[in-house]
C-alpha cells in the first residue's frame, strides 16, 4: 500500500476509529509496520485518544471516539517456530543427540579401533587391461592399491575418483616419494552404486603445473 494513498484517504484516523473494512485493515497493518511516518501517526493519535478518555484533554472539538480494540499484530514467525511446535521438536532432537552419543559414536569408535581386513583392488595407472573387480558391502570402505609410474618431474600427485556416471566423488593429493611407485588409497564408505569406477591421476610440478599421468579402472560389485 502506497503512503500517499494512506494519507489521501486518511486511513490512519479511519483505522483508529475502526472504520476500515477487514481487507483494507490488513493492508494498512502491513504498511504500518514498514512505514515509520504512519507508525508515528498511529502512536500519537492513540496517545491523544487515551488522554481524552482519561479526561486529560477536554473533548470539545473532536467527535466521540469509540474504544479502539487492541491492534492485532501479525506474527513475523513461522507457525512451526511457535512454542507449541518448538518444544516437541527440541525434545526429539535431544533424543537423537543422546542416541548418537550413547550408541552410535561408541560403536563407530569400537569399529575404528578394531583390527579388520579391508577389501582391496590393485590398479596400474596408465596401462590398459581388464578392470579388477572389487566386492564390498553397501557403505563399506575399501583400499585401492595404486601403482603410479615414478617421475622426478613431479613433486606430488592428485588422485580423483569418478563414479560410473562420470561424476567426481572426491580428490586427494599424495606427496611424491623418491623410489616409491605404489600408494594405498583408502576410499571411505558411502552409499555407492555398482559399476565401473575410474581413478584419474595427475602429476603436479613444483611450479604448480598439472599434467595427466593416466587413468586406472576398477569394477565395484555391491554384495547383498
Amino acid at each position: 500500500m502506497d503512503h500517499d494513498v494512506v494519507a489521501g484517504q486518511r486511513m490512519t484516523e479511519r483505522y483508529l476509529l475502526n472504520e476500515l473494512d477487514p481487507g483494507l485493515r490488513d493492508e494498512f497493518e502491513e504498511h504500518y509496520f514498514s512505514c515509520t511516518a504512519c507508525a508515528a501517526d498511529v502512536q500519537a493519535a492513540a496517545l491523544l485518544v487515551e488522554q481524552i478518555e482519561n479526561g486529560a484533554i477536554p473533548d470539545t472539538n473532536l467527535r466521540p471516539v469509540p474504544v479502539m480494540p487492541p491492534i492485532q499484530t501479525r506474527s513475523r514467525w513461522l507457525p512451526w517456530l511457535r512454542p507449541a511446535f518448538v518444544i516437541p521438536v527440541m525434545a526429539m532432537l535431544l533424543v537423537v543427540v543422546g542416541y548418537q552419543n550413547l550408541v552410535t559414536y561408541p560403536q563407530m569408535a569400537r569399529q575404528l579401533s578394531s583390527p579388520r581386513v579391508l577389501p582391496l583392488a590393485q590398479v596400474n595407472v596408465g596401462t590398459y587391461g581388464d578392470a579388477p573387480a572389487l566386492k564390498i558391502h553397501q557403505g563399506q570402505g575399501f583400499l585401492v592399491y595404486t601403482r603410479i609410474p615414478p617421475d622426478a618431474a613431479y613433486s606430488k600427485y592428485r588422485v580423483e575418483l569418478y563414479n560410473p556416471a562420470g561424476t567426481l566423488e572426491w580428490s586427494l593429493e599424495i606427496p611424491m616419494s623418491s623410489g616409491q611407485d605404489q600408494y594405498p588409497v583408502y576410499v571411505p564408505g558411502a552409499n555407492r552404486e555398482a559399476g565401473r569406477y575410474s581413478l584419474k591421476v595427475y602429476g603436479i610440478t613444483a611450479a604448480g603445473d598439472r599434467r595427466e599421468v593416466g587413468p586406472a579402472l576398477f569394477e565395484l560389485q555391491i554384495q547383498k
